[in-house]
C-alpha cells in the first residue's frame, strides 16, 4: 500500500459512506498521521464542532488517536496570512499522510507547501477557479474535497 492515505479513501471517511478497505485496517497498527489547518480561532464554536465530528467520524471507523492515528492540528484565524503560511509549512514538515484544510486560503496556504501530500479540503467555494482542482469529475493532483454549493446552480 502507498505510503498516504489515498484520496477515495480519505474522502469515503469525511463523506461516512464507507470505512477504509480491510487492507488498511488490517496493517500491523501504523500510526497514520494526519495534518489538520484550521481556518479559524480555536475559540471559534462552530469551527469546534467540525473539527469534533471529523475526530469521532475517524474513531467510528476504527482510527484512534494515540492508538493508530496522530492528529497534528493547527488554528489560525484568516487574516492572519504570515501565521498560517508558518503552519502550512510545519505541519507539511511533519510528512503527514494527508492534510486536512478548512478553507481556502488554508487549502492555498497548504498547496504552496506541497504537491505529494494528500490536501483535502472541507469549505472551499470555488476549488475550480482557485485552481486547487482540474474539474469536479477529476480532481487531479493532490487535492479533493468538499463544497456546499453546486456550481450550475450558482447562475440560476
Amino acid at each position: 500500500m502507498a505510503s498516504h492515505i489515498r484520496r477515495r479513501e480519505f474522502v469515503a471517511l469525511l463523506g461516512g459512506g464507507a470505512a477504509w478497505p480491510l487492507s488498511a485496517r488490517a496493517q500491523a497498527e501504523r500510526v497514520r498521521r494526519i495534518g489538520v489547518l484550521m481556518g479559524y480561532a480555536e475559540s471559534d464554536s462552530d469551527a469546534q464542532a467540525w473539527y469534533a465530528a471529523f475526530r469521532e467520524g475517524l474513531q467510528k471507523l476504527g482510527w484512534t488517536e494515540g492508538h493508530n492515528t496522530q492528529i497534528d492540528t493547527r488554528w489560525v484565524t484568516p487574516d492572519d496570512a504570515e501565521s498560517m503560511r508558518g503552519f502550512a509549512k510545519e505541519l507539511v514538515a511533519l510528512r503527514p499522510d494527508l492534510l486536512l484544510s478548512s478553507t481556502t486560503p488554508t487549502t492555498s496556504a497548504l498547496l504552496q507547501q506541497t504537491h505529494t501530500i494528500p490536501i483535502v479540503f472541507a469549505i472551499v467555494a470555488d476549488p475550480i477557479g482557485s485552481g486547487f482542482v482540474a474539474n469536479f469529475a477529476r480532481p487531479g493532483g493532490n487535492v479533493t474535497g468538499f463544497i456546499f454549493t453546486e456550481p450550475t446552480m450558482a447562475g440560476k
